[in-house]
């Protein structure tokens, strides 16, 4: 075993500089993290509720069309609804982002808790 050099020992001073500089920012930064955690928790609620009632209403017409009540023309709605979900898959998310981030000074801390609240298995 080798002596503790006094060199190693005064590494600590940068670590505390870091935090001393951060200070300030942690009120931004923990405000930021935890709206941005609540709107991907609310998020992941939203789109869970969504495709409940989007499922629902698949079984519902299934039901209808096999007690020949109606006749669901299958190929005709996805040619209609394909250009809207291409269109929303490249521009949703980038426009979902710009308006969840407008006028945030702390857009950053934002996307982070953003990204965890979605991942979150609250």
């Amino acid at each position: 075993m080798s002596p503790v050099r006094p060199e190693v020992l005064s590494a600590a001073p940068p670590a505390a500089s870091l935090a001393d500089a951060l200070r300030p920012l942690l009120p931004d930064l923990s405000v930021g993290a935890l709206l941005g955690f609540a709107t991907g928790v609310a998020l992941r609620h939203i789109g869970r509720v969504a495709l409940i009632v989007l499922g629902t209403l698949f079984v519902v017409l299934q039901l209808l069309a096999y007690l020949d009540l109606i006749s669901v023309n299958w190929l005709r709605l996805q040619a209609l609804t394909e250009p809207w979900l291409r269109q929303g898959q490249e521009q949703g998310g980038a426009w979902l982002m710009r308006v969840l981030t407008a006028n945030l000074p702390f857009a950053g801390a934002f996307t982070a808790g953003l990204l965890l609240g979605l991942r979150a298995r609250v």
